[in-house]
């Protein structure tokens, strides 16, 4: 016990580290859909509309960090990366969209709306507006995890050392 009482504030340093990096690719990909939006229909509220992406982002972000723990869609580990690649994109994009329309259902449902008047119009709204938006986090969700997965194959060391430091010279054959 009093090991793990130790390592304790390593692990809380550890994992807010790991929602914070999730959390801020979420809010580029949120805040760009908002920027786009916002330019789309003339919406002159940009700013105000980055707050709840931030607040999105961090909520979408814990959602992952808890499936991850939960060992959600880790089928295909042993397979080449495409597969876990896209099965995590479609798994999460499904998982993530669906946990928004409840968070916005709940919400509403709390301050007295109905639940169907509480569904968010996703995308425009209707299931068409839902699908885009899902379709479009899917491929969002792509480059998400084909970072992971390499890390998780190479090393996240390695990776790091690959991504953001001086290439290392390709062997002469």
């Amino acid at each position: 016990m009093a090991e793990f009482l130790g390592n304790l504030p390593a692990m809380i340093f550890h994992e807010t580290k790991r929602l914070l990096g999730i959390a801020l690719y979420f809010f580029l990909l949120i805040g760009l859909f908002t920027v786009f939006k916002a330019a789309t229909l003339g919406d002159e509220h940009i700013l105000y509309h980055q707050g709840f992406a931030i607040i999105n982002a961090l909520v979408l972000a814990k959602v992952v960090l808890l499936a991850e723990l939960a060992h959600v869609a880790e089928n295909f580990k042993d397979r080449p990366l495409i597969y876990p690649i896209v099965f995590k994109s479609a798994v999460f994009s499904a998982l993530l969209s669906a946990f928004y329309i409840a968070e916005e259902v709940l919400v509403g449902v709390r301050h007295g709306s109905t639940i169907a008047e509480s569904v968010p119009e996703m995308g425009g709204g209707g299931w068409r507006g839902t699908a885009v938006v899902a379709v479009n986090l899917f491929f969002g969700l792509i480059p998400f995890f084909f970072y992971r997965e390499l890390a998780r194959v190479l090393g996240q060391d390695e990776l790091r050392s690959l991504v953001f430091k001086r290439g290392k010279p390709a062997a002469s054959k």
